[in-house]
């Protein structure tokens, strides 16, 4: 009898002090992890456009509010993800034998800085980079809206990806 106490104590704290995090969009957070604080992207870009920062920064918030079970704090979060719009420029790709190009090619940078509070070891500075093609034949403004939108959730989900999830 007094075995089978003893067994039953120790699967019941082994079982109890073990905890595992499931997540089906990969994210690893720790426990301790309860807040999240993303600050706005200002558009530090030579190129600007109005309503980018404001775009890309709703699109950050959204993907992670949608991913995680974080709330999303003022400040003081217990992860912080702060930056800057770098780059935002209109290239010719595809070139033609009559030197023209065939498409050209929208590409967005923005500086990230992430701040884990619990685990200094996560935090990092670094740039990301993501770009659409689009054919020459339209004119910016009649695609500029939806590559915007497609780049920004490339962007979040990249910046997911190396904050939360580990990748």
């Amino acid at each position: 009898m007094k075995k089978t106490i003893v067994a039953a104590s120790i699967l019941f704290l082994l079982l109890t002090a073990c905890k595992v995090n499931y997540s089906f969009t990969g994210a690893s957070i720790s426990p301790d992890v309860k807040t999240m604080t993303i600050g706005n992207f200002s558009n530090k870009a030579p190129t600007v456009v109005p309503t980018l920062s404001r775009d890309f920064t709703e699109a950050l918030r959204d993907y992670f509010t949608s991913n995680t079970n974080l709330s999303l704090v003022e400040h003081g979060g217990d992860l912080s993800i702060t930056g800057s719009i770098t780059g935002y420029s209109i290239t010719p790709v595809a070139i033609q034998g009559n030197e023209t190009a065939a498409l050209n090619r929208l590409t967005i940078t923005v500086a990230v800085k992430f701040t884990n509070r619990t685990n200094e070891k996560q935090n990092y500075e670094t740039t990301f980079s993501r770009y659409q093609d689009y054919s020459s034949q339209q004119p910016l403004v009649a695609v500029q809206s939806s590559l915007i939108t497609v780049i920004n959730e490339q962007l979040a989900q990249d910046i997911f990806n190396k904050s939360v999830a580990n990748w």
